[in-house]
């Protein structure tokens, strides 16, 4: 395929110079025809390949082939993007072109899949804080050994394409509370509006056009960032298409293949490190970095005064064994409060009970199913009317004391009335601290005497006010004139007669 540049010359040589075609095949090392089938040509030639030719990739095609026939079947999420097949093959030794292995991949997905139809799109624009995009996905992980779906949680500021990731384990309300406040401190910011698909958290009901009827407490929220909320048009998910994009990416880019993580701690660590990496990417549609675009962008958003409280709240009433259920899990509450109407604040991470404008109790949350979360100290009043609950109580079995402690409590439960012994030890533990009590307890075993009534005193000795040392009265109560040892005055009140 010849050149613009060697056309126009064969034009040029012939049309305005008079040279021959073949006088100019010549010199050129062209054919004649060739030539004479430039001669009239203005229009840039372009290359048909009549045949494309097979990816050449040797003994690692039977290897690709066996990928691809056994990812058809998982879900989309799962399979591996080209990129990813790639690398997969140069670990098995290929050190062949990507080309050669797109080129494969595209070829085998063809014969399986049907041609989609074309849509077309309006371009949007935006300005420097103006509005983010918020959505969900699903992905598979391994957290803590076990193979599990969570739920991620994606922020896209629209202007710079700076992104932002948070994981959970479920899609509620309470978290995406959370995940509003995570991404908000790390944008550094809050932009103008937010946009939102008709997810049952942030929209109660879908009006004419626009008109939406948002969730009260979502509301409550958005009023605290001062963010103005966007719901999407039903099954239009173009109108926030960055993050519908950014769904897409993130799963080939981070998910595939499935991550492997201690805990979602861990794994919320590494996704915010990773949108910092991210970032270093060109911009899509502008000149220069994500991270660039981000730096001017980020000033101009508003700045966050407080932390939002982002709890849903339950009423409930306390059970006869102190507990209020949450998921399918039973958190304890102060006996006092048993069959009583209490506050239940569900957060992504905590559950905290309130009464009375107090919080009474406070556990992390559990996502297992079926799980006993207690305070022993809840029980105490009961153990002080029940002391043999102390041996067989849920709470008191899995109770994590310090050793002392335990090797104490097994020695005075064997004596008798031990069990009242022993909770008189916790009733005075309840008010100064296990410290004390620990310390007592090592006292006891040291001397190799250990009773309730001996640990008791060590441990009333230990808590004891320190006695002072010197005696300070105030000025009224101070003598002006020191009185004096005279033993002759009682003399004279017993008269002369008994003067010896």
């Amino acid at each position: 395929m010849l050149s613009m540049d060697i056309i126009a010359e064969i034009r040029r040589r012939h049309l305005i110079s008079g040279e021959s075609i073949s006088a100019i095949a010549r010199s050129l090392n062209l054919s004649r025809p060739t030539v004479r089938k430039h001669l009239h040509s203005t229009a840039s030639p372009v290359y048909e390949r009549q045949h494309q030719p097979a990816p050449k990739l040797g003994v690692f095609q039977a290897q690709l082939e066996a990928w691809l026939s056994t990812e058809q079947h998982l879900p989309k999420a799962q399979r591996r993007s080209a990129q990813r097949l790639f690398e997969g093959l140069q670990v098995e030794g290929y050190r062949g072109a990507y080309d050669s292995v797109q080129r494969f991949v595209k070829q085998w997905k063809a014969g399986k899949t049907r041609p989609t139809s074309n849509q077309a799109f309006v371009p949007l624009v935006f300005t420097p804080a103006d509005a983010c995009q918020f959505d969900w996905s699903h992905e598979h992980v391994e957290i803590a050994g076990v193979a599990q779906t969570i739920k991620v949680a994606h922020f896209r500021l629209s202007y710079s394409r700076q992104m932002f990731l948070a994981a959970y384990p479920r899609e509620t309300q309470e978290m995406v509370f959370d995940a509003h406040n995570r991404a908000f401190a790390f944008f550094g910011g809050v932009p103008q509006r937010v946009i939102y698909d008709n997810m049952k958290a942030v929209v109660d009901a879908i009006l004419v056009g626009k008109e939406r009827t948002f969730n009260r407490r979502f509301m409550a929220m958005a009023n605290h960032y001062l963010f103005e909320p966007v719901a999407c048009t039903p099954a239009s998910g173009w109108e926030k298409g960055q993050v519908e994009n950014q769904v897409g990416n993130v799963r080939e880019w981070l998910f595939t293949p499935m991550a492997r993580f201690a805990s979602f701690a861990d794994l919320n660590d590494w996704l915010a490190t990773r949108c910092r990496e991210l970032a270093q990417r060109k911009h899509p549609t502008e000149l220069g970095s994500i991270a660039e675009h981000f730096a001017r962008e980020q000033p101009q958003l508003r700045a966050i005064t407080a932390t939002f409280d982002g709890y849903v709240e339950q009423m409930m009433r306390v059970s006869s064994t102190c507990l209020v259920r949450v998921d399918r899990n039973r958190y304890s509450v102060p006996s006092e409060w048993a069959g009583k109407a209490v506050s239940v604040r569900i957060s992504a991470t905590q559950i905290h009970v309130v009464a009375n404008g107090q919080t009474i109790a406070e556990h992390p949350r559990s996502f297992a199913r079926e799980q006993l979360v207690c305070d022993p100290w809840h029980y105490l009043a009961v153990l002080e009317k029940k002391p043999g609950a102390l041996r067989n109580g849920a709470p008191f079995v899995a109770w994590d004391l310090p050793l002392p402690i335990k090797q104490v409590q097994e020695r005075i439960l064997k004596q008798p009335q031990g069990d009242r012994a022993f909770v008189e030890l916790l009733l005075v533990a309840r008010e100064v601290g296990l410290e004390p009590l620990q310390v007592a307890c090592e006292l006891a075993l040291e001397c190799g005497v250990v009773r309730g009534s001996l640990v008791m005193n060590e441990l009333r000795r230990l808590i004891a006010p320190p006695r002072p040392t010197q005696l300070t009265l105030p000025e009224q109560l101070q003598l002006r004139v020191e009185p004096l040892a005279d033993c002759h005055r009682y003399e004279q009140l017993r008269g002369t007669a008994y003067v010896h």
